[in-house]
């Protein structure tokens, strides 16, 4: 295929990417196999069929962290009655994308485990072993860093070569990214940023002509972008905006454009086979709550639509996106100025972003309860990286001197990634509160007092006694949960 070609002799050719190669090689020690939290739910749909080959997640709630698996079972260590469904199995409203792209990985560590147990090891076949989290971890990340490679290979297309390196490591390190593609492994988000960066690129590089296999593989993309992460619908506001002006020249049956006959007809395509992608969705939901679009989270009819949280969503000390995560600012105002000079491509790209914005200002929790920065957010980091890209290179031309414009960026970019490193370290040692809202004023000055005093004990702690380590933290979470307990 053509464009798997080329994206090959690009991975292969291009110094950039071997930058990217060796940066993610480099971050694999970061990896944490551990499974908590929302992580226990994701992590169950995938263990449960593999081991004990049906939907029953006792044996998942039962090991889980304290704070998740205290809330749910008794004092008898068995889950209680009021979390079982309408069909008598236990909640779990997570959705089954991480699963699927899972499945390979804990499928080959299943088999290397029955291997080496029947030459003796000891090592349980039980999938909470070492064998199958670490498995499941390295394949979060490495679905992280294809995101983050394909990302790279989209913002190439509108920004120099040099500008889209810098801006892919700049949104990966100072981003909410590495906390969900390293430290929490088990959660949804760093496969949501492969699976929305899978469908730009893809819908990048098959448009303007789409051909009829074409907007089927864009579907099967499109199904995966849906079960691993729901908010990902509003990414499908790009083929709507795409639609509009193609069926305004099919109907003023302007040359070279398809009849409005074929142009249905491709896009009905799309969407039967993208609702047959979602089976995995259906079934699941089905077989949990008893019906296929029983989705397990709070109904609509309790969502913010009178008083949508615009403004905290970007600025609250609660996990607002712009607070936690400053160098998405420059994201932004990249987009704007895409969607001026490129608007078939950036116009689409800005109002997705604005559709996802719209719909987690909505969401009761928006502010992501347990939460490093607003991680719903990570969805878009493909258009972070393009907004921050275009950024960039158009700065780039209005300075006489390149080598200075290089030196201001990569110090501004560097001082984002470090700052973002502070905050991570607080977050992950509990100095700020994971849950709910932070003192911001005193969270600034630990980025010059607490952090420099910690970053090597927290780092060796981390590298040389991990497991010591994550019990402090989640007593530290525990203590936070019974403050700021979830909403009922």
């Amino acid at each position: 295929m053509p464009l798997t070609k080329t994206l090959a002799a690009s991975f292969l050719s291009r110094f950039a990417t071997r930058i990217l190669l060796i940066l993610f090689f480099l971050s694999l020690p970061l990896l944490n196999p551990w499974v908590r939290g929302d992580g226990v739910g994701y992590y169950a749909l995938a263990r449960a069929p593999l081991i004990e080959h049906n939907l029953d997640f006792t044996p998942d709630y039962q090991h889980a962290n304290a704070g998740f698996r205290d809330s749910l079972l008794d004092a008898n260590g068995r889950p209680k009655d009021v979390f079982r469904t309408p069909t008598g199995h236990l909640e779990n409203h997570f959705a089954v994308g991480p699963a699927l792209l899972w499945s390979p990985f804990l499928l080959l560590a299943h088999l290397g485990v029955h291997l080496a147990r029947a030459f003796g090891s000891s090592v349980a076949a039980d999938g909470f072993s070492a064998p199958y989290r670490i498995a499941m971890a390295f394949a979060t990340c490495l679905y992280g860093f294809v995101g983050l490679f394909l990302s790279f290979c989209l913002a190439r297309n509108y920004a120099s070569e040099r500008w889209a390196l810098l801006a892919t490591i700049a949104v990966w390190w100072a981003s909410s990214l590495p906390v969900y593609m390293y430290f929490n492994p088990s959660w949804s988000h760093a496969h949501s940023a492969f699976a929305v960066a899978l469908f730009l690129w893809y819908w990048h590089e098959t448009q303007p002509g789409r051909r009829t296999l074409q907007w089927l593989l864009l579907a099967l993309i499109s199904g995966l972008m849906l079960n691993v992460y729901y908010p990902n619908a509003m990414l499908l506001v790009i083929l709507a905006a795409e639609a509009v002006p193609q069926y305004g020249s099919a109907l003023r049956r302007e040359p070279l454009s398809p009849p409005v006959g074929t142009l249905l007809a491709r896009h009905a395509l799309f969407g039967v086979v993208t609702l047959v992608c979602l089976l995995p969705t259906f079934v699941t939901r089905a077989i949990l709550y008893g019906g296929p679009f029983a989705s397990g989270y709070l109904p609509l009819r309790y969502w913010l639509w009178d008083s949508p949280v615009f403004l905290q969503v970007l600025f609250s000390t609660n996990h607002g996106l712009l607070v936690w995560t400053p160098i998405l600012l420059l994201s932004f105002v990249g987009l704007l100025l895409f969607a001026r000079y490129q608007p078939a491509v950036g116009v689409p790209f800005l109002l997705a972003v604005l559709a996802f914005y719209a719909f987690i200002s909505v969401y009761p929790d928006w502010a992501g309860i347990s939460s490093f920065g607003n991680r719903f957010f990570i969805s878009l980091t493909p258009l972070f990286i393009l907004g921050l890209a275009v950024l960039l290179d158009s700065a780039a031309r209005l300075f006489a001197s390149g080598r200075a414009f290089n030196l201001v960026a990569s110090f501004i970019l560097s001082a984002f990634i470090l700052w973002n490193f502070g905050l991570m370290l607080q977050w992950g040692l509990h100095v700020v509160p994971a849950r709910g809202p932070v003192d911001f004023p005193q969270m600034m000055s630990n980025q010059f007092t607490v952090v420099p005093r910690t970053v090597y004990s927290g780092l060796r702690a981390y590298f040389t006694h991990r497991s010591s380590l994550m019990q402090q933290i989640e007593q530290g979470d525990e203590q936070q949960r019974k403050q700021y307990p979830p909403p009922d």
